[in-house]
């Protein structure tokens, strides 16, 4: 006997996204599946406030809890030469953690999913089929469940890849005193940054208003930095770079998230599965991970709409994780040059069409056009050589955190 239909261990956007789409009639049925969704309690297994961003048509179904949008988006080469386009008829779209949480613990109270809180050490298959979670609850009493089916998106170390760098940032809500920000642009990358002596840096401004925005400094390199040495570069960055002049910071957000070429499992069991970024969601050359997890969980929710086993394809296509091998080995490698590489594409390559290839959304021949805006002899080699790059397992401190 199962105690629920559907257990989801993690109330991030993943497993919240998972959660609402499976509740409440579905096609086909009489009633819903009974779900139960597992986060841990508050503490340090809990990840903070966050954002997450992606881009998409207006009329999305999240358009109600966006804190911000902008239909223009702008990318500053390392000389200070910025390009700025509209990738009309996608708009940038931006949504706070808390905001989302808020909104979908409240459809899942009335939708009579069960909520728990523990931390969870165990998701397994069941010999007689379905799956178990256990762990222990915020009193440290023993806790399980038993389900049909389980998912479960508590970070995992990533496998053995032959690439692996780090995207980590740290990024400032700042509310300046005077009107400094354009609240119709967003700035992707702004190089103006000093560069590591690998990978590389870049600026990060999203506002929400002429005199507020979340402005990070983010680098793509192999080791994390600490709080001190970031909060260094941010200041640098809207001090000398910016020209904010006096402004208050009014919270901050910190991250790391592994850019990887390894593999990630599309189950773990006969009745488990990893959803979210332990399932694979996070695109490797670019760390964006919402986008991809809601299709990802689209997906297995008309799954076991149907009534079938939740098996479906990875959030990214293998094409799409090829071209993300071959550009994370070329800046690992030096090959390219960072700056330049993503500057060139969005000068080169009309802005619609280079987000959905980092969506992985373009066709071939679109991959094939945009292949030909980037430096064509060391993407070349980089192809040649990739098969013949073992994998290795990831160092220690090559794990995810949280992801945007």
């Amino acid at each position: 006997m199962h105690d629920v239909d559907v257990v989801i261990v993690g109330a991030g956007a993943a497993g919240l996204s998972l959660a609402r789409r499976i509740t409440g009639p579905a096609p086909g049925r009489d009633g819903g599946l009974s779900v139960a969704l597992v986060d841990a309690p508050t503490g340090p297994l809990r990840p903070p406030a966050r954002t997450w961003c992606f881009w998409e048509e207006s009329g999305g179904e999240y358009d109600d809890l966006l804190a911000a949008s902008w239909d223009r988006l702008r990318v500053t080469a390392p000389d200070g030469t910025a390009v700025t386009a509209r990738p009309a008829p996608l708009r940038y779209k931006m949504i706070l953690s808390t905001h989302f949480e808020e909104h979908t613990g409240a459809l899942l109270h009335r939708s009579g999913c069960r909520r728990y809180e523990a931390v969870v050490d165990r998701v397994r298959d069941l010999s007689g089929g379905g799956a178990e979670v256990r762990g222990r609850d915020g009193a440290g009493a023993e806790f399980g469940l038993r389900a049909r089916w389980a998912f479960d998106s508590r970070p995992r170390r990533p496998g053995p890849a032959r690439t692996t760098l780090l995207q980590h940032f740290r990024g400032w809500f700042v509310r300046t005193e005077r009107p400094c920000f354009d609240p119709g642009v967003a700035d992707l990358m702004d190089f103006r940054t000093p560069q590591p002596a690998r990978g590389l840096s870049f600026g990060y401004v999203l506002p929400l208003g002429p005199r507020e925005a979340l402005v990070e400094y983010t680098e793509f390199s192999p080791a994390v930095l600490g709080t001190a040495a970031y909060e260094r570069a941010l200041r640098h960055y809207t001090g000398d770079v910016l020209g904010l002049g006096p402004f208050r910071v009014t919270a901050a957000e910190q991250g790391v998230i592994p850019m990887t070429d390894a593999r990630f499992p599309r189950r773990t069991g006969r009745a488990v599965f990893p959803i979210g970024a332990a399932g694979g969601a996070t695109r490797p050359s670019t760390g964006y991970t919402f986008a991809a997890a809601q299709r990802h969980t689209r997906a297995i929710a008309d799954a076991l709409a149907r009534g079938r086993t939740p098996l479906v394809a990875g959030p990214h296509p293998p094409r799409a994780r090829l071209m993300d091998a071959v550009l994370l080995r070329a800046l690992d490698t030096g090959r390219i040059d960072g700056g330049a590489f993503f500057s060139g594409l969005f000068r080169d390559v009309p802005p619609h069409r280079l987000l959905r290839f980092l969506d992985g959304g373009t066709r071939w021949w679109e991959d094939v056009l945009i292949g030909f805006r980037t430096p064509v002899g060391p993407m070349l080699r980089t192809v040649l050589e990739l098969p013949s790059i073992p994998r290795r397992p990831p160092l220690p401190q090559e794990h995810h955190r949280h992801a945007l």
